[in-house]
């Protein structure tokens, strides 16, 4: 084998190693021969897009699989091209340096994510031509955290919501729950504040409790894949039985390693609420719904380290003159609306979902 070896690296910008929009991506694509070889070309290619794929069984025989894709940008450069007369390009032996640079575009793109369902994914590839042989390609995923999107309505304003319920069995009498928080945005370590206050008119106690949970929602081919997980519940006293006014505080830390909500996907969506309701035996609870929208904290940028102290060759000082000619800048190709999907049709932008 000539070719031993193809690899694609970048370089971070921050201890977190996470990229946002506008930022740019520095890296190289090694490759190591062990003789003379010809190469049609050496293409380096970055790309951003969302997958997703469930199957549904519906009796012994009836099986169904619901998948889609979405694309949100597609940069391509050609570091070698068929310059000869036949089409190829030689390399010597050795290991050779190509530096690549590219731009993440600067507009609204989902963050990396992934799970068994559905994944976002942000990668590198390279691929290298060879007459006769079978493609080879190399690919490394970076960590893309969108920007925060200061544009969602109401996301900094208080939120509110009210429920009232007649209890009828096992007992009478009424009760209601008022709740207020203080926004509806937050980062991950900041501290929710909600305010519940409760009127016990019934004949049995009711204990309030507090559940802040996350909902994924997978969109394909007109259905939807919904799962929910409890990421924290917290409890206040119990309010005995008509029992006068009580109004309860709650000071709920968002967690530090919260995953920040997806909302600009129109095939995952990954959203939060908080969930306020009164335990109540032998009645069903009532309960009110907040949506929460968790904001990315994106690292400030370090400055790269300089070529020298991370041992590649600056573009062009390599076993072959000619290649430092070949382009150092990414030719961008960005794709703004998502592919047709064959037969299926367009997936809509869902909104929120009150459940």
């Amino acid at each position: 084998m000539t070719i031993t070896n193809l690899l694609i690296e970048y370089d971070s910008i921050n201890s977190r190693d996470v990229f946002t929009n506008g930022d740019e991506v520095n890296g190289r694509i090694i490759v190591e021969s062990t003789k003379e070889a010809k190469i049609q070309s050496l293409v380096f290619i970055a790309k951003g897009k969302a997958r997703v794929v469930w199957h549904e069984y519906h009796g012994q025989h009836n099986h169904r699989v619901y998948w889609a894709d979405e694309k949100y940008y597609e940069v391509k450069s050609h570091i070698l091209r068929e310059t000869r007369q036949d089409g190829t390009e030689i390399i010597g032996p050795g290991r050779h340096v190509f530096p690549f640079t590219f731009k993440i575009p600067d507009r609204k793109i989902p963050s990396s994510f992934k799970t068994s369902i559905g994944k976002i994914v942000h990668k590198l590839t390279a691929e290298l031509k060879q007459s006769m042989k079978i493609t080879k390609t190399a690919k490394v995923h970076f960590n893309f955290v969108s920007k925060a999107d200061m544009d969602i309505p109401n996301l900094l304003d208080p939120q509110y919501g009210c429920k009232d319920k007649n209890i009828k069995t096992f007992g009478s009498g009424s009760v209601s729950l008022d709740v207020h928080s203080n926004k509806m945005g937050y980062i991950p370590g900041e501290t929710l504040h909600v305010t519940a206050e409760i009127r016990n008119n019934a004949s049995r106690s009711v204990k309030p409790k507090f559940v802040l949970y996350e909902k994924k929602s997978y969109f394909a081919q007109g259905r939807r894949k919904l799962c929910i997980t409890e990421i924290l519940k917290e409890k206040a006293e119990a309010m005995d039985a008509s029992s006068d006014n009580k109004v309860v505080t709650k000071m709920i830390t968002i967690p530090r390693e919260l995953p920040a909500s997806i909302i600009n996907c129109s095939i995952i969506k990954l959203e939060y609420r908080l969930k306020i309701f009164l335990d109540i035996k032998y009645a069903k609870d009532p309960e009110i719904k907040l949506p929460i929208i968790i904001l990315p904290k994106v690292p400030s940028v370090k400055q790269p380290p300089a070529a020298a102290n991370i041992g590649f060759q600056p573009f062009g000082a390599s076993n072959h003159p000619a290649w430092s000619n070949a382009p150092q800048q990414a030719t961008h190709q960005f794709m703004d609306d998502p592919p047709p999907y064959g037969a299926h049709p367009m997936y809509p932008s869902y909104p929120y979902n009150k459940s």
